[in-house]
Formats: C-alpha cells, structure tokens, sequence
C-alpha cells in the first residue's frame, strides 16, 4: 500500500526575502507559502497582481500552495466602524485567489500584535540564536514603556517585582530594543511606535473573550458560504503565545477554543492551521491527542517546537527537541493525510539563526540554515514513520 505524504513547503515573504526563490529550491521543499504583504492590511488582493506572484513563484520551478495570511482589518475583529465593508473586500480577495486556483488560506484572529516575542537573537549553547517569551521583559514593555493602565494587575507580584528591578538596571537603548521587539510583526510589513500600540490596544478596551469570539464567529459565517463554494480551505491560526497579554483576550489557544469555532460554524470550509509551536507553548495542550481530534479540519501544518521552564517563558528549540513529542504529532498527522482529499502542506516553521546565517540580515525565525536544517529532519521523520508504518 502507498503511503501519501504530507507535502513539504516553504515560507516567502516575497521578493524582498532575504532567502530567495533560488535558494528555496535548493531546500526540496515543492511549495511556496506566502502572501501579498505589501497590499494594506483589508485592501483587494487584485486578480492581476495574485498571477503576477504566482507566475514568478512557478518561474522556479515551484508552486504557490497556501496564502499565509490574508490579514483581517482591525475593524472586522472589533466589529465596529466600516467592517461590513471590510468583508466585502476580504471576500472579493478569497474570490480572486481561487479564480487563480489558490485553495488553502490561512489567517489569525489575535488583536493588534500577530505574534509577541521579547527576544529574536536569544543564543543557544551551539552558538546558534533562537526567538525567546519572557514573561519578566514583557512586563517591563507593559508597565514602564507601553504604561497601560492596570498593566501590573495583569502579571503575579513576583514578575512585577523582578521588572522593576530589570527595568531600573536596563539601559534605553536595551528599553528600546525589547519595545521594538514585542512590537516587530510580520517580516517586511510597516512598524508601528508606542503610540500606536497604545491607540490600537485602545479599540479593545470593551472586548472580552466572549465579545472577540462572537465576531469571528460572525466574520465566519459572513465567508465560509463563499469559500465552499469556490473550495477554499480556511486555515485558522492559534494565539502566539497561546495566553492573554497586555489586557488582550486569546481565543485560539486550546482544543476547546478550536472545537468551539469549528462547531459554531461547521461549514466545510471552516479549519485550522495546526502550528505545534503556538500550541506547544501551553503546558495544557496534548497535541497528539488535539490532532487525533481535529482530523479532516487540519487544513495545514506549521510544525516547530518550544521548550518552556517552570515560570511559562519560553524559546524556540529544535524542530525534534522541545517539549512537544514531534515523532507522536508527526504519526497522527500523516494518520490524517491519508483519508484526506488533497495533500495536506506543513512547513518547517521557524528555525535558529546558524552558521553562516549569523553573519547576515535575516528575517527573525526565517534564515535559511536554521529551517533548512528542521525540513530535513521533519522530512526524514516523515519517511521514517510511513516506511515502519502507521
């Protein structure tokens, strides 16, 4: 019997990529991930401009296999101001990328930051430099350079009391260096200052949990009808860092938070983007057995690992170290790909800054030899299991 793999692709952030089409081919991954990141968060994705990515993409000899991300307006997550516009404009994006035969598209519903790390260049014992969550240094961004109010309610007295203590011994330019961390988004989009986090962390001062969930839901039921119609596959991604911070409520970061939305809107089209790393983070999730659940509604795989310590702090480790037993994930995913329709996509997500890649400008978490490095092995623990057999 033939064992179908799970395909292997590759994160791009687009021409200004440090890490080329040329050099992605060299890799073996087969696929591209990538998006339209220069087109303002909510506006159209034009028809022409999809093909023109997709033409360079395959000029390499590779294929475009799933958009990461189509960013949801602010005002779409807050439900307020013009987000029935905004939905419009997000469906008519969703129509044009199927018209030009995109099927697998991946967003996130986390408010204002993408994803919050507090160091990019935390340095393993190898030598090599890897992304690092700590509690103490975003407490130090939260209380003393953000200053929201109330912020120190948000964390347990002993990490307000060690913030103190690091923020009076931190210089202004490491105070600047965290806040631009915590702050730094998505690779090759615009930065934003203090003030803007202020201003933005602003609109959700009357949103809770309960309120964020209820407008994804409605935001879903607003697209799934038109995505099972084009056959589009929605690709949810969880909180990362799978926990509330700076007053910001979380609603992807368990198997209750999944089931929940996929229940509320049980459309076809409706899944998620199983990331290990995100939901690795949390000491609670049992990510085999969330696999196992999830089945056919994994609609693509972001697969990379953390290893956190007693305080919930955490760095990004080997794509086969961590505390996430990738050999069991891996095991339940292939389970999957094997009653699936289509070819499910992983890619090795993020990777350590390495070898000759420590001299160069990268792309926090997307150098080259650090990813490299995990597809291989993620590529030869694939072939492992489907030759001893699931």
């Amino acid at each position: 019997m033939n064992m179908k793999e799970l395909r292997q692709t590759w994160r791009w952030f687009g021409p200004n990529d440090p890490v080329s089409l040329q050099d992605i081919k060299q890799t073996g991954a087969a696929g591209i991930v990538t998006a339209l990141h220069h087109v303002p968060h909510g506006e159209v994705w034009s028809y022409e401009e999809i093909m023109e990515r997709k033409a360079l993409i395959e000029s390499y000899g590779l294929t475009w296999d799933v958009v990461e991300s189509v960013t949801i307006h602010e005002e779409i997550k807050t439900r307020t101001g013009n987000y029935e516009s905004w939905i419009d404009k997000y469906k008519e994006s969703l129509s044009n990328l199927a018209k030009a035969g995109l099927r697998v598209i991946t967003y996130n519903f986390m408010p204002v930051n993408d994803w919050t790390r507090t160091n990019l260049d935390y340095e393993m014992p190898d030598g090599s430099k890897a992304l690092y969550f700590n509690w103490v240094d975003l407490a130090v961004f939260d209380i003393y350079i953000l200053q929201r109010k109330n912020a120190a309610a948000s964390y347990p007295a002993n990490v307000v009391a060690e913030a103190e203590t690091r923020h009076a011994g931190y210089t202004q330019e490491e105070l600047d260096k965290i806040a631009g961390v915590v702050m730094f988004g998505i690779p090759g989009e615009k930065k934003i200052t203090v003030d803007d986090m202020r201003e933005k962390l602003s609109r959700y001062d009357n949103i809770n949990a309960d309120v964020l969930r209820s407008n994804l839901v409605y935001f879903l039921q607003q697209i799934t009808p038109l995505c099972d119609a084009l056959g589009l596959e929605l690709a949810i991604h969880p909180d990362d860092p799978p926990i509330d911070i700076l007053g910001l409520p979380r609603i992807v970061k368990n198997i209750e938070d999944v089931e929940f939305i996929i229940n509320a809107v049980p459309n076809k089209s409706n899944g998620v983007c199983f990331c290990t790393g995100s939901f690795g983070a949390n000491p609670n999730n049992d990510l085999p057995a969330m696999a196992k659940s999830l089945g056919s509604r994994v609609h693509f795989i972001h697969l990379r690992n953390t290893r956190r310590d007693a305080e919930g702090n955490f760095f990004e480790d080997d794509h086969l170290g961590g505390n996430t037993d990738m050999y069991a994930v891996m095991k339940e995913l292939l389970k999957i790909q094997q009653d699936a329709p289509n070819q499910i996509s992983f890619r090795p997500d993020h990777g350590h800054q390495m070898i000759d890649d420590l001299k160069k400008v990268t792309n926090p978490g997307y150098s080259c030899i650090g990813r490299l490095r995990g597809l291989a092995e993620l590529r030869g623990l694939q072939l492992g299991i489907l030759r001893s057999g699931l």
